[in-house]
């Protein structure tokens, strides 16, 4: 098992492409230079010690040298000990919707955006209760089955986007369905789905699909994610919003939040429906509302034991820069006495 100590350290990674961009300029920069002074050929005479490749060399030892130094910083573990321990907890599953049109940015970053970002604050608070994620659009699919592994359920929340799902729209019922059949316990009694959506059901008949979980000992609730007074769904291109979507009349689509229907399906799961705002995403409410689950005792296998494997990163850091520094940007003497390449005429023998 892999994780990260210091996960905030990852961000350091984005200094390598922009040392990389100046490096390229000052190249550039320096051609340039040369160029203005005179004929490049001639100008490389006046300095025959200097080299050429090794500068371009150095750069590279200290760019693998700055990357293997915030790979230390991030503080990678890996589990060293796997032990089965009795856990107790409820079991949750993940309804998230990724239709088109949870791109819309009536709530920010948009409401896709939104609920991601509170699905990890919501695992950061499980305390023990088992999760698995449920996609869906116009059809739904299992992204994570039940598991206690956090960390592998953030990385599949990161992952998450509108096209991870090939037939659009919004089938709230086939999500609440699929949900349902994927709890592994035949009780259910300790057993929860949470839909988190805009609530703009085309495909079925999601109340029905809620009354027949909760009929089945799984309680349904509900986040809804947007506004009343909606928003334009963005068309992007090339990471880049090029435009709005638009009805075959030539006009522009606004989604809003269909909060009756999501309080409907939240009453015939006997659960409870959320409005998420830009300055509450009702985690809070949710895990108020999860904690009065009843609770089961299972066994899981986990990592107990962690050994951290910075210190390898960090020593590879400080050879690539000592080796860096020993490397002198002149031609080296001895290797130019080699004349390797070098043709010999037969009177020189």
């Amino acid at each position: 098992m892999f994780k990260l100590d210091n996960p905030q350290m990852i961000y350091l990674f984005a200094l390598v492409p922009l040392l990389f961009f100046l490096y390229y300029r000052m190249r550039r920069w320096k051609k340039r230079a040369i160029r203005q002074f005179g004929d490049p050929g001639l100008v490389r005479k006046l300095y025959p010690s200097v080299s050429i490749s090794r500068p371009g060399l150095k750069f590279t030892l200290a760019l693998l040298a700055m990357i293997a130094l915030v790979a230390g910083l991030c503080g990678p573990l890996i589990g060293s000990r796997l032990e089965e321990v009795k856990r107790k907890g409820a079991d949750i599953i993940i309804a998230l919707d990724v239709s088109n049109s949870m791109l819309a940015e009536d709530i920010k970053p948009n409401r896709l955006g939104r609920a991601k970002q509170a699905l990890n604050r919501l695992i950061d608070r499980l305390e023990g209760n088992r999760i698995g994620i449920v996609v869906f659009a116009g059809e739904a699919y299992v992204q994570l089955p039940i598991t206690t592994d956090y960390n592998a359920a953030k990385m599949f929340i990161e992952s998450i986007n509108t096209e991870m799902v090939p037939t659009q729209g919004t089938a709230i019922g086939a999500a609440i369905d699929l949900a349902r059949n994927s709890f592994t316990d035949t009780t259910r009694k300790h057993s929860a789905i949470i839909v988190m959506t805009d609530g703009e059901n085309h495909e079925d008949d999601a109340v029905e699909a809620a009354k027949n979980a909760a009929d089945a000992g799984v309680k349904v609730f509900t986040i809804g994610m947007g506004s009343a007074e909606g928003g334009p769904i963005p068309v992007h291109s090339n990471g880049a919003v090029v435009g709005f979507k638009q009805d075959n009349s030539g006009s522009t689509v606004v989604t809003k939040l269909n909060p009756v229907m999501l309080s409907e399906v939240a009453s015939a799961g006997n659960g409870r429906f959320i409005r998420a705002t830009n300055s509450d995403d009702g985690i809070s409410l949710v895990l108020k509302e999860l904690n009065a689950l009843d609770k089961k005792e299972f066994k899981a296998k986990m990592y107990t034991d962690y050994e951290n494997q910075f210190q390898y990163f960090i020593g590879l850091a400080l050879m690539l820069m000592l080796v860096e520094f020993l490397l002198g940007e002149m031609k080296s003497k001895w290797i130019a006495q080699l004349n390797l390449f070098q043709v010999k005429n037969k009177g020189d023998q």
